[in-house]
């Protein structure tokens, strides 16, 4: 079966390939260590498509545990702000239970797509929270604060939404 690897990656990567979906599929169905391996460094190329193509298969593997941090990373690149949202989506297939802090910031700061799924992953994950998750959110939302518009409708929701996240959590060290 390892020799079929090579030629799925080859596929999923061909520009021309109009089943490119279907061949990312098929790797994340063999989900060895090896294919997560493989489609992380595909994660960390520069071809954002293929990339994307990664994202989806590494969202489906069950062990993928450890290509996490490389999706956050593309998803946190500057190169990759207006475009992420293909990657947020596949956080849908990761343990999100240590990463609220990213997801905040994907929620402050992310394009339409992107904050909107990353609301959802707030709304619907059990998160690990500590005081310090607490103050690192307040850090990025003062951030985010002080570098935006306060006369949009957008940032009156998102203050409300926000300010609602931060209190819940702060109630829940003080039944603690």
């Amino acid at each position: 079966m390892d020799n079929k690897i090579p030629y799925l990656l080859e596929k999923m990567c061909d520009k021309s390939e109009s089943e490119a979906f279907d061949y990312a599929d098929k790797l994340a169905e063999i989900g060895t260590e090896e294919v997560v391996d493989l489609l992380i460094e595909i994660i960390k190329g520069e071809d954002l498509d293929n990339a994307y193509l990664a994202a989806r298969a590494l969202s489906k593997i069950e062990n993928n545990q450890k290509a996490l941090d490389p999706i956050l990373e593309a998803i946190h690149d500057s190169k990759n702000k207006n475009k992420n949202g293909q990657f947020v989506q596949a956080l849908e297939g990761f343990d999100l239970s240590n990463n609220f802090v990213d997801l905040f910031r994907i929620y402050l700061f992310g394009n339409f797509k992107s904050s909107n799924l990353a609301k959802y992953y707030l709304d619907y994950v059990e998160f690990e929270l500590t005081p310090r998750v607490l103050k690192k959110a307040e850090k990025h939302w003062k951030h985010y604060e002080n570098n935006i518009s306060h006369d949009s409708d957008d940032f009156l929701i998102k203050k409300d939404e926000v300010e609602t996240i931060l209190q819940e959590i702060k109630d829940l060290f003080l039944e603690d």
